[in-house]
């Protein structure tokens, strides 16, 4: 983990198994690797990226979390949701000002999978992420560790091999509004 942490310290591109599939994982200060994967996915630089985080303390940091979202959060994670949640002042400025516009909001996850946690533990910081969707692609061929690694690795530049992961997607929770609304039901699906 200390290896791996290094080098994404130092810009790497990672592919890192989560509890809702393989993705792409990036540190907060790695513009090339992201640019990488602009590129990569044919996406505009407006593109929401996901933060993982350690613990929900780290996410209420960078995002600005009511009672309810708070308590919403504290009831799914860790696991396989995204929420969707309005950006605090200390989200790094570079992800704030990304695109044509100011980021108001943020999508944030606390995985439950044990490698993805002690890669978080051994960053120290959070890591932005993409799902592994190519062009043309509607969802991930596979999260089988052989497969991602025989379509991945020739864009990535290291991966963490977990074995296969559950298929994903997440469900995603936009917690910006009056009231939570349930954007997308994932593999797992939310009650609210």
């Amino acid at each position: 983990m200390d290896k791996a942490a290094e080098r994404l310290h130092d810009g790497a591109l990672a592919l890192v198994p989560t509890d809702a599939g393989y993705c792409l994982a990036w540190s907060l200060n790695a513009k090339e690797a992201e640019d990488r994967v602009l590129r990569l996915r044919e996406l505009d630089s407006r593109h929401p990226f996901t933060l993982l985080c350690r613990q929900l303390s780290e996410a209420g940091r960078l995002a600005r979390l009511d009672d309810q979202a708070f308590r919403l959060m504290r009831s799914l994670t860790p696991g396989p949701c995204t929420f969707i949640l309005p950006a605090s002042a200390e989200l790094p400025k570079r992800i704030r000002n990304s695109g044509r516009s100011k980021r108001r909001d943020i999508g944030i996850r606390l995985p439950a999978h044990r490698v993805t946690q002690a890669l978080l533990e051994a960053v120290g910081e959070p890591l932005l992420s993409t799902s592994l969707v190519l062009p043309g692609d509607e969802t991930t061929a596979s999260h089988a560790a052989e497969d991602v690694a025989e379509r991945w690795l020739r864009w990535a530049d290291l991966m963490l091999d977990a074995e296969d992961c559950e298929p994903g997607p997440t469900s995603v929770v936009d917690c910006t509004g009056e009231e939570p609304v349930v954007v997308r039901q994932g593999f797992h699906p939310v009650a609210l």
